[in-house]
């Protein structure tokens, strides 16, 4: 997120300034203006910290070019004449776009982070690696202002947190909590089983739903086009020649004039259906609570995907539970982890209300959700009975991973073959319908 820096003066004249941080410049200026009515501060003008592309020189030198972030072309200008340079130009950057890098560069990152730490190597001196060698611009400038404001002194949750529009809410809450907790190595390594994982699971959930999706469609477009298109042209040429149609001829070609007719009216509905419906499922908060819900009950499919993500909550619980020590902050964002804004919603709205305001145990609050499993519930009973509920949540995503990643494979070969039979018997059907028009005979004129 970027900064904002605000200067003022107070009611006795003495000038003073501060930076908030915020995603918007609206937000910013909500910040500053709550800041300004409590200390009573007449804000002057607020700066933000924009990129600076310098070109500079040094006496017998070649001239170098770079990047620097700051509020003002005044301060990139003394820093660098501190440093001894001289400034040829310092201009602000135009375009200045930080597209999100890609899911494996922020998990290379992670898991990277906890192999060192588990080699007591120090948090800076990883961080500074990584800057080196990290290969994405956005993750690059992220990762080095984490390590300045880490040297600054900001509390690490807060310097992490800058940075979750690149890193993610949750992966940045984690490493937050990790850097100034007593098992830090855990907690990233926790972190960097939870997102591959999280990947893994939706390059399998696409190899299942998504691409046998795109070609059913594909092949009801080209089943269309042949309808509307090829179809009638064969039907025409047989006409011609004054023979009467077969059955299956006849009754295709009734469909085919039905969809010629009315081709723009269905072309119309199907399109803004289509946009409806994506609309409500992918930017509407129902939409993808309803979406949520369902998945987890199609069939075949929807007991892995509910496995998988009490797979997500036990994993990330286990991380937060040992780390954190706070077992009702610990569930909660649990829960937001685990992707399914469903089940998120039961434990948030049923689980952690019994806790609270009833008292209720652990396994009865997880019970009452009904988003639970029963080996799940099982263990976790066991595990509060035992006073090993941080161990058991471990067990259960560890079984659950085992279980659904080879029952997954099995899925995505059960689809794929679905998909198959299907386009065999849409080729076989088309088959039949060109070879009953093949064997007609014109009538005989003589």
């Amino acid at each position: 997120m970027p900064d904002f820096r605000f200067v003022g003066q107070t009611a006795s004249g003495r000038e003073v300034q501060g930076v908030v941080t915020a995603n918007r410049v609206s937000a910013a200026k909500q910040k500053i203006r709550q800041l300004s009515e409590r200390h009573r501060v007449k804000v002057q003008r607020i700066q933000k910290r924009r990129t600076f592309i310098y070109k500079i020189q040094k006496e017998g030198e070649k001239p170098l070019k770079g990047e620097q972030k700051a509020f003002t072309r005044e301060e990139v200008r003394a820093a660098l004449e501190k440093l001894g340079y001289r400034i040829i130009s310092i201009q602000p950057k135009l375009f200045n776009l930080q597209l999100k890098p890609p899911v494996a560069e922020i998990v290379t990152f992670v898991r990277v982070s906890a192999d060192l730490l588990r080699q007591k190597l120090p948090f800076n001196e990883i961080l500074q690696l990584l800057i080196n060698d990290v290969q994405n611009a956005t993750l690059r400038d992220s990762l080095r202002e984490i390590n300045n404001d880490l040297r600054q002194g900001k509390d690490s949750e807060e310097a992490f947190m800058k940075q979750e529009k690149v890193l993610g809410r949750f992966t940045a809450r984690m490493l937050g909590l990790g850097s100034k907790s007593g098992n830090m190595a855990d907690i990233y390594e926790s972190t960097a089983k939870f997102l591959e994982r999280k990947m893994e699971f939706r390059r399998n959930l696409k190899s299942a739903l998504i691409m046998p999706f795109f070609t059913l469609l594909v092949l009801i477009g080209a089943i269309v086009f042949y309808i509307i298109k090829i179809f009638p042209d064969t039907v025409e040429l047989i006409q011609q020649f004054g023979s009467d149609l077969p059955p299956m001829t006849a009754a295709m070609m009734d469909v085919s004039n039905f969809l010629s007719a009315y081709i723009l009216l269905f072309t119309i509905l199907f399109s803004a259906l289509s946009v409806g419906l994506a609309y409500f499922i992918l930017l509407t908060p129902k939409g993808q609570f309803f979406k949520d819900k369902v998945l987890i009950k199609i069939p075949v499919l929807g007991s892995l995907i509910h496995k998988t993500t009490i797979e997500i909550f036990c994993r990330v619980f286990h991380a937060l539970y040992s780390g954190s020590g706070e077992n009702i902050e610990a569930i909660k964002l649990a829960a937001e982890a685990c992707g399914n804004k469903y089940v998120e919603h039961q434990i948030k709205s049923v689980s952690i209300p019994m806790m609270l305001n009833q008292g209720k145990g652990l396994v009865k609050a997880f019970e009452a959700s009904r988003v639970f499993t029963r080996t799940s519930l099982a263990r976790f009973n066991s595990g509060a009975e035992t006073g090993t509920v941080k161990h058991t949540a471990r067990q259960i995503a560890d079984y659950y991973e085992k279980e659904t990643v080879y029952k997954l494979k099995n899925a995505v070969e059960f689809v794929q073959l679905f998909i198959a039979m299907v386009i065999t018997i849409v080729i076989t059907g088309l088959t039949l319908l060109s070879s009953e028009a093949a064997l007609v005979r014109p009538k005989s004129f003589f």
